[in-house]
């Protein structure tokens, strides 16, 4: 699995941007007057969770090489990044990028998302990207990044990004899901980030906080240990409690 993985992140060209996992279900036709759209709000909560907010995928600093990332998730299933740049000066560089998340040994996947990004030499970056998730529709989203603090043993970032969500079922309308966040790392080997989105339409907040230790190390490759917890608040979630979230993650330059 894992060779086939490591092609295919050779052969993608682009990362992907969070998302969320809404179902997609046909619209119920029926004679009374029930709720159609509170009923589809319902379900996509009793049967299925949201992913919850996370920080954005970001090089901290400019680098002329394609570039590859894995992440392992909890369940099994693996997100596969890529960057490949396009042209660029000194200062800055244009890259294509794209993704899949939630890969499994099979070959199926989750979603799949393509799109154009920015660098800046001094950190800052900015990103376009759409992503296609089958069982719920299309999204396109915005992202923004802005380094605020830089030197020999810190790196220190913000982030921002708005997504317009275009869901299949014709019952939920598109909608928005705008986040922020921040990101610190220390010497190249620490890391931590706090997260927070929110989706106006389902009335829900998601929050997330993240550690990571780098575990590997040289020119040309990277990994890393990522562990934390989520919470999400919505009145569609009753006493949602923080929960576990851990993986690692393996960049490779080429």
């Amino acid at each position: 699995m894992f060779a086939k993985i490591f092609l295919l992140t050779a052969l993608l060209v682009g990362v992907s941007c969070r998302h969320l996992s809404l179902p997609y279900r046909p619209a119920s036709y029926v004679e009374d007057n029930t709720d159609l759209f509170g009923d589809d709000i319902d379900d996509l909560y009793s049967e299925h969770e949201f992913e919850s907010a996370r920080p954005l995928y970001v090089n901290s600093r400019v680098r002329r090489q394609a570039h590859g990332v894995m992440n392992t998730n909890p369940d099994g299933t693996a997100n596969i990044m890529a960057k490949l740049p396009l042209a660029g000066n000194d200062k800055n560089v244009l890259s294509a990028i794209g993704g899949l998340d939630a890969v499994k040994s099979g070959g199926s996947y989750g979603a799949a998302s393509g799109g154009v990004a920015l660098d800046n030499v001094n950190g800052h970056g900015l990103s376009l990207t759409g992503k296609h998730i089958p069982d719920f529709g299309n999204q396109l989203t915005a992202a923004g990044k802005v380094n605020l603090l830089h030197n020999d043993h810190n790196d220190f970032n913000a982030n921002a990004f708005a997504t317009r969500n275009f869901p299949k079922n014709p019952v939920i309308p598109n909608f928005n899901t705008v986040g922020a966040g921040v990101d610190y790392t220390f010497n190249n080997k620490l890391g931590a980030s706090l997260s927070a989105a929110h989706t106006d339409l389902f009335k829900r907040t998601d929050y997330s906080a993240m550690a990571n230790v780098n575990l590997f190390r040289n020119p040309t490759s990277t990994l890393d240990f990522n562990a934390g917890a989520t919470k999400s608040i919505s009145p569609y979630i009753p006493n949602r409690s923080w929960q576990p979230a851990f993986g690692l993650s393996f960049s490779k330059y080429f």
